[in-house]
């Protein structure tokens, strides 16, 4: 028995090996059996299983009391988790969610250029509707944590299927409203529609791609979010000059009902089956004979605590990435947000259009270092876990992050101060400003893209919980920080504020170290709930 379940075990490894179909030889005895219907279950054309699968459970005749045999079969089992789909499929799915996740900062981004427009048209003050963008802030962060909370519960799909419609109700709110109080209302209820887009977007990458291929992944989608920021000044200054800010907003709904209708139509469930709170719920139930008492058994909804995932940053390791992100990101926010008043001001720039190009070098960045950070993380961890003999130390993704803090944030915040300074040619001067946008926008994304896979690798069961405890809990201090800016500016000097926005970088280069040098302690410091000792 023993010899015949290792030469089924040979198998199944060397199936998972060149990716073909699950076949069992009628020789060999079953030591697996599929719950659900295996006929349901289609190909593509790679000949992976697509759909939903159902859970793999071993028969009472497989012994687990050897070791190796046991490790096998948990190797096995993770492997056929993150095979449900195909590789093309999986491309699509991040696309999807890429997309989604763009919104939240786009939207954002595209506000800031039209103030002026819209202040003329709502007879008001550019003040009193640049309240409107710390309001979106605010939607954005309590509208992640409710979505990720039940997209734990009930799933991916749903929320994004719930969510995306009231996208849509703002957009065209906003762009009909006629006064402040429309305006602030039909925002937060925009702001609430794209907030599943970045969190649960993160629980959805960590559902389809294994650890050593999650941080390639995770740096397209991180490529993707932050590209939101770059292009939307651009689009936001064109709409301003040569259109209406309505008509922008228009458009942001018809964008949001085309990702509904795509969702909907290819958009498939990715929780890992059995994983949800509502399967854990239901099984809970059944065990203790007292299903037909439950509440979301009969169609009711069950209420979730939205600020539930916010505990999750008592724990140290989580807490001291997301300050390091906070600081290397605000950085990009110190050089980008007064730009008209910095670089164009300095260079006589006063083209909306133009101003909102100089975002496009940070945005050419992102979208180089985004990718490029992540494929080098996954070779990072693959690397140190054949290096220790298999173990997994999950602070080794980190390691990519050091020079992005260290080096390339701090030295294009300083260098783009000196330069605006000191440096009146307007050709040389703003080249050398673009040139240092590209490389705050690479440097930013080398630290914020394994950061993130780095949480979802901590977490993976809370996967899109902690990534919206993350942006939440950073947003809150962003939001604070960027507000004083300008007046910082004004006060104390460009170069001034520059050099203290790269000296928080340092900070969060720190902090990097800190959580690296001393991963495993500050893990412990936490609950047990992390998974860093199973196979991810």
């Amino acid at each position: 028995m023993g010899i015949s379940v290792r030469v089924m075990m040979h198998f199944q490894l060397q199936r998972l090996k060149y990716r073909r179909p699950l076949v069992y030889l009628s020789s060999l005895p079953n030591p697996f059996t599929w719950t659900g219907t295996m006929a349901g279950v289609s190909y593509d054309n790679d000949a992976e299983p697509c759909g939903t699968p159902g859970r793999l459970i071993q028969q009472h005749d497989v012994e687990e009391s050897t070791p190796l045999l046991s490790k096998i079969v948990d190797q096995t089992k993770h492997e056929l988790l993150y095979q449900r789909f195909s590789p093309r499929r999986k491309k699509f799915i991040v696309a999807m969610v890429s997309f989604c996740g763009l919104i939240p900062l786009f939207i954002s981004g595209t506000f800031i250029p039209c103030i002026p427009q819209i202040s003329r048209d709502l007879d008001t003050t550019g003040t009193v509707v640049s309240l409107a963008v710390s309001l979106s802030i605010f939607g954005v962060s309590f509208g992640s944590l409710v979505a990720s909370s039940y997209s734990t519960f009930y799933g991916r799909r749903p929320i994004y299927l719930i969510f995306l419609p009231l996208l849509i109700l703002g957009s065209i709110g906003v762009s009909t409203a006629q006064t402040v109080t429309q305006l602030m209302l039909w925002r937060f209820i925009q702001a609430l529609g794209c907030s599943p887009g970045f969190s649960v977007g993160s629980g959805v990458i960590g559902d389809i791609y294994k650890l050593e291929e999650r941080g390639t992944a995770m740096g397209v989608f991180f490529g993707c979010v932050l590209l939101g920021p770059a292009l939307a000044p651009f689009v936001g200054g064109f709409a301003a000059h040569y259109a209406s800010w309505r008509a922008l907003q228009l458009g942001i709904g018809l964008w949001g009902f085309l990702l509904l209708f795509i969702l909907y139509s290819f958009l498939p469930e990715t929780i890992h089956p059995g994983e949800s709170g509502a399967e854990k719920a239901k099984a809970a139930a059944i065990a203790n004979g007292s299903i037909a008492e439950t509440g979301w058994s009969k169609g009711m909804p069950v209420v979730l605590n939205p600020l539930r995932p916010l505990s999750l940053m008592g724990r140290p390791n989580l807490l001291f990435v997301t300050l390091a992100s906070f600081f290397v990101l605000l950085t990009d926010y110190v050089l980008l947000v007064p730009i008209a008043y910095t670089i164009g001001k300095r260079y006589g720039i006063t083209n909306e259009a133009v101003i909102g190009a100089c975002f496009l070098p940070a945005g050419l960045g992102n979208m180089v270092g985004a990718p490029l950070a992540g494929r080098i993380s996954d070779a990072i961890v693959v690397r140190m876990r054949a290096k220790r003999g298999g173990v997994w130390y999950p602070e080794d993704r980190l390691r990519i992050a050091l020079p992005g803090a260290l080096i390339l944030t701090p030295a294009s915040i300083w260098a783009s101060g000196f330069v605006t300074e000191y440096v009146e040619s307007k050709a040389l001067g703003l080249s050398l400003n673009l040139l240092c946008l590209f490389v705050n926008g690479l440097g930013v994304d080398f630290v914020l893209s394994p950061l993130a896979s780095y949480v979802v690798d901590v977490m993976h069961t809370r996967s899109a919980e902690s990534m919206a405890a993350n942006t939440a809990f950073r947003s809150i201090f962003m939001s604070i920080s960027v507000a004083g800016i300008l007046p910082m500016i004004e006060y104390y000097g460009l170069l001034f504020t520059d050099i203290l926005g790269g000296t928080g970088a340092l900070i969060g280069f720190a902090l990097l170290w800190v959580t690296i040098e001393y991963g495993e302690k500050l893990r412990k410091w936490g609950d047990a709930e992390d998974c860093t000792d199973e196979i991810r």
